[in-house]
């Protein structure tokens, strides 16, 4: 296989043997509805700013933002996608075009660079924790999601050339990885104390949720070495797999967690007394 020193795997598969019809438009297609759902989510968080009490609205705004940031970024990896590859009529296939821009997930791993802090620090505002723990917690969160990023994003540029610079670089992301999921356990168990039962049961579905939709995330990293890396039938599938696991983690991490989230406001500010359907 032609060399493309630190590409992604799905320029080495453009490459070498092309995709098929159906392959390239469904990486489109989920890319596509990636941005779209992104931009409904922010119109919903929009809508419902004041469902809640004025003290939950943070996590709100900080939904906003999310959603701001992933339809941006998202569209400029869709549009990344249909400029790096082009179609050749007498093989009947997608392959890549080595006279433009190469195709890079690392769109994806800035969008994460913005998102995670602030979607870690979403469920600071909904729970309640004293001060002292909410400065420590809100500063690991901030410190292992952005680490967790960078060490990812280097690592994804050596999934073909280098699998020990690849796994290494891996590993250390998961390290961080782990510590945030050990935190937002801590910060949900503590979060559920002395709260109705209906946030309570909310606020286990979101742990449910963040704990399946964050582990696609490594998941699609690997999705290459799991579904073959040159030269084999599941080369075409690893890519398409891999798009289609980001997609759904981002979609379930990001816009369903927030308006899980806005579901424990709406409870939290009914039982303070506020209740947006009785205010003019």
């Amino acid at each position: 296989m032609e060399e493309i020193t630190n590409a992604n795997f799905e320029n080495y598969v453009g490459l070498s043997e092309g995709y098929s019809e159906m392959a390239y438009q469904m990486v489109s297609h989920v890319l596509t509805l990636g941005y779209a759902v992104m931009l409904a989510g922010l119109l919903y968080f929009i809508l419902t700013l004041k469902t809640v009490a004025p003290k939950y609205r943070m996590s709100n705004v900080l939904s906003g933002v999310v959603m701001v940031s992933a339809f941006l970024l998202l569209y400029a990896q869709a549009n990344n996608w249909t400029s790096s590859f082009t179609f050749q009529p007498q093989m009947g296939r997608y392959f890549l075009d080595t006279d433009g821009d190469l195709f890079n997930n690392g769109y994806r791993y800035l969008n994460w660079l913005i998102d995670v802090p602030m979607l870690l620090f979403q469920i600071l505002f909904v729970v309640s924790l004293t001060k002292s723990s909410f400065t420590s917690i809100r500063n690991q969160f901030w410190i292992s999601g952005t680490l967790m990023i960078i060490t990812g994003y280097i690592g994804q540029f050596y999934e073909v050339t280098d699998y020990l610079k690849f796994f290494v670089w891996g590993g250390l992301s998961t390290v961080f990885f782990l510590h945030i999921l050990w935190l937002m356990r801590k910060v949900i168990q503590q979060g559920k104390e002395g709260i109705p039962a209906q946030a309570q049961r909310l606020l286990q579905h979101i742990w449910i949720l963040f704990l399946v939709s964050w582990f696609l995330y490594p998941g699609a990293y690997l999705m290459p070495h799991l579904l073959g890396v040159e030269g084999t039938l599941f080369s075409e599938a690893g890519v398409v797999g891999r798009q289609i696991t980001y997609t759904v983690a981002d979609i379930c991490s990001k816009v369903i967690y927030g308006v899980l989230l806005g579901q424990v406001a709406v409870v939290m500010s009914r039982s303070n007394g506020y209740d947006h359907r009785t205010i003019q």
